[in-house]
């Protein structure tokens, strides 16, 4: 099914119209109504924000991995997002856990393509390739390949990569928010 038939389906489920969803979004309902009739992309932020109003991590807007101990790279699941230039490849086996493992990739010279995002727990990042700028409320710290960074994620924060050859990062965040 269809990130955009699941957000109807579930919106629905909760006895919600466009309008109320729109108000517990923050998105204009004209916003909401194109996203459910897929006339528009879906930002990161925006899908961040549909979960939460929702109740649901953002991980159940994709199809579930199968269970497992070992995730082998080819079987990675990846959450991409349509117009989106942020790749997120899931590490863990599946959503089910206390921790979340992502593979995260950026293009280069790119911006993470949404707003500062917030949410419970803590992230921990370590740069594999490239750099890596995260901007962490008022604060910028710009990461070279080998660097990691450890933050509290209610603090409003998102990626951008200044260098010309794709950022991978690894990152750990617990409780899992995808």
């Amino acid at each position: 099914m269809q990130i955009v038939n699941k957000i109807r389906a579930l919106r629905q489920q909760h006895g919600l119209s466009i309008e109320q969803l729109s108000e517990l979004t923050q998105l204009s309902t004209g916003a909401i109504s194109q996203i459910e009739r897929d006339l528009v992309g879906l930002s990161v932020e925006s899908l961040w924000r549909i979960a939460k109003a929702l109740g649901v991590p953002i991980g159940y807007f994709f199809d579930e991995a199968a269970s497992g101990v070992v995730v082998r790279k080819h079987e990675r699941r990846q959450i991409v997002l349509p117009q989106s230039n942020l790749v997120y490849e899931l590490l863990s086996p599946d959503m089910n856990r206390r921790i979340e493992f992502l593979l995260v990739r950026l293009s280069p010279g790119e911006s993470a393509d949404h707003g500062q995002i917030n949410h419970v727990g803590e992230e921990c990042g370590l740069v594999l390739q490239g750099e890596l700028i995260v901007l962490w409320g008022d604060q910028e710290f710009h990461l070279q390949e080998g660097d990691s960074i450890y933050f509290a994620s209610s603090i409003p924060h998102r990626f951008k990569n200044p260098c010309s050859q794709e950022s991978v990062s690894v990152w750990a965040m617990t409780p899992p928010s995808f």
